[in-house]
């Protein structure tokens, strides 16, 4: 199994040195984000292969192939023709001359290596799995779960685009849908996901591999994901405070009146 984490860990570093060197050509950095599911779709492959293909690697292949598959086609989709990403044009002002240059580590390994330390349970599921682990009452639940986060994402992705894609909404937050019972569920979707991959390692003994779920669930709810977001929206959107007020940040529940604040995220 060690030998497959170094082999994983070599193929998203090369992956993304790709990305970064078409990001210089294109002046976009956020092209990195079009391939982090991408990049899980690769190492559940590799691992599988390294494995010597077993069948019931199959089923994890094909999990992480249905989530990474619609996430690096929906960002690519969405972001298509808009430029680069205000983050990381934000970063690209703060860092000055060479920047770019520096991107690599900063911006395109450091996604790689998160990449990689989160597709932990991916890799042991494969490795230390078998076709009586999948039947199990852990494993049922952990792909039960996954597929949930899955939908939920998916349907909270459909939501936004659809309600972005009315003229009239143009500037407006999306209320609606999903977005009526927290501010981010996408993101909350992306966590049940993560810890459904968990999960499904868990069932094969792997619950050392918590680190990921752990790690991804930090850097959604107190790093990368909402905090940045949230200061760019806070900034752009006039009424975001107004919306953020009444509603949990990731985890869904009623809307709350105005003045009522609330602890749970």
């Amino acid at each position: 199994m060690l030998v497959s984490a170094i082999a994983g860990l070599g193929a998203v570093l090369l992956l993304m040195t790709a990305v970064w060197a078409y990001s210089l050509r294109t002046g976009d950095a956020s092209l990195v984000d079009r391939y982090w599911g991408a990049g899980f779709v690769l190492l559940a492959l590799l691992y599988q292969a390294l494995a010597g293909l077993p069948a019931h690697g199959w089923w994890i292949v094909a999990l992480v192939a249905l989530w990474g598959g619609r996430l690096s086609g929906y960002l690519t989709w969405r972001s298509w023709g808009a430029g680069e990403d205000a983050r990381y044009a934000a970063l690209r002002r703060a860092g000055g001359p060479g920047w770019a240059r520096r991107s690599l580590v900063t911006v395109f390994w450091l996604q790689a290596v998160v990449l990689w330390l989160a597709a932990a349970p991916v890799l042991h599921a494969i490795a230390r799995g078998d076709a009586q682990t999948w039947t199990g009452p852990v494993a049922l639940a952990a792909a039960a779960l996954f597929l949930f986060g899955w939908l939920y994402e998916a349907v909270a992705d459909w939501q936004l685009a659809r309600f972005r894609a009315t003229a009239r909404n143009a500037g407006e937050v999306c209320d609606r849908g999903l977005w009526r019972y927290s501010r981010h569920p996408n993101y909350f979707g992306e966590i049940l996901v993560a810890w459904g991959l968990w999960g499904l390692a868990a069932a094969a003994g792997g619950w050392w591999t918590v680190f990921a779920p752990l790690l991804m669930t930090a850097l959604l709810l107190r790093v990368s994901g909402v905090p940045l977001l949230e200061a760019h929206l806070r900034k752009h959107r006039p009424g975001y405070a107004a919306y953020a007020a009444g509603r949990n940040a990731v985890i869904p529940g009623p809307p709350r009146p105005p003045g009522k604040e609330s602890a749970r995220d």
